[in-house]
């Protein structure tokens, strides 16, 4: 029996039948565990994984549960030791129901409109394997710029990026009071692109994965269009449910730069064009 099969029969009570590896993500490890009284499980693990980054999921995935909006998995045990894990109720994968998309575009509504109690959150987590910082801000648009933007510019300029984009985003943020909506702070997924909804055992949509924090509503929409795999059905649902200010498609661009930004710094030069076009486009005349 390898390290992990002991940890998680230890865990959770009942010794470890099977444990098969599937896909999960192009950061962690992932595993479907057979329990020997039948039970089936999901872990992640990583064999060097940033400190609290599994306890921090667990704690995101609580935080949006609160919302009671859409189903997330229900976490089992975690630790952060060694080794490191998380086990997760395993959600077997069902053909989407009808509703599906009404369903995850209502849902989403709900859980944006669920108040965070500010922008920002206790805790600070990670955005795929880079620190996120989420020290609350008074505002939006400083939380915005101090808290996402500055420290990925930062890390994206310590690896060779170019030098101008320190003084695009300077520019940038002189904009940001004219730019930016006014209603807020709303419960935010974080981190929502197609492969971090998964359509649960009933057919219906369920979270996963979620980089949470207090913040804009339109961040998890424009996060959602960047990589595609989500219906206008979906957005049609979300704004019949909860309208977006005017002007919400002129700001798809500006929230898409934090992600891009991330992908800069996680997976290299193929995104610095479109972190290029976004500054651009933003910057004063």
């Amino acid at each position: 029996m390898n390290a992990l099969e002991a940890a998680v029969g230890d865990a959770l009570g009942v010794g470890v039948a099977q444990l098969r590896p599937i896909s999960g993500g192009d950061i962690n490890d992932a595993y479907l565990v057979c329990l020997d009284d039948g039970q089936r499980v999901f872990v992640k693990t990583h064999s060097r994984p940033p400190p609290g980054m599994f306890s921090t999921e667990a704690h995101g995935l609580a935080w949006l549960e609160q919302a009671g909006a859409l189903r997330v998995p229900r976490v089992l045990a975690v630790s952060d030791g060694q080794p490191a894990y998380l086990i997760l109720e395993y959600l077997e994968s069902a053909r989407p129901t009808a509703d599906y998309d009404t369903v995850l575009g209502e849902g989403l509504a709900a859980l944006h409109g669920s108040s965070p109690g500010g922008y920002g959150l206790e805790r600070d987590n990670f955005i795929g394997s880079l620190p996120q910082s989420n020290r609350p801000c008074e505002t939006w648009s400083e939380f915005l710029l101090r808290r996402r933007w500055e420290p990925q510019v930062r890390r994206a300029l310590e690896g060779g990026c170019p030098a101008w984009w320190s003084e695009a985003l300077d520019q940038l943020a002189g904009r940001l009071d004219e730019l930016l909506p006014s209603d807020g702070p709303h419960r935010l997924h974080g981190d929502l692109w197609g492969g971090n909804v998964h359509v649960g055992p009933s057919g219906q949509p369920c979270l996963i994965d979620p980089s949470v924090y207090g913040g804009h509503r339109e961040v998890d929409l424009a996060m959602m269009r960047l990589f595609g795999g989500f219906s206008e059905r979906v957005f049609g649902a979300y704004e019949a449910a909860a309208p977006l200010q005017p002007g919400a498609p002129k700001r798809v661009e500006l929230y898409q730069l934090y992600p891009l930004l991330v992908h800069v710094n996680l997976f290299g030069g193929s995104y610095v064009g479109s972190v290029d076009h976004i500054l651009r486009r933003f910057r004063r005349p």
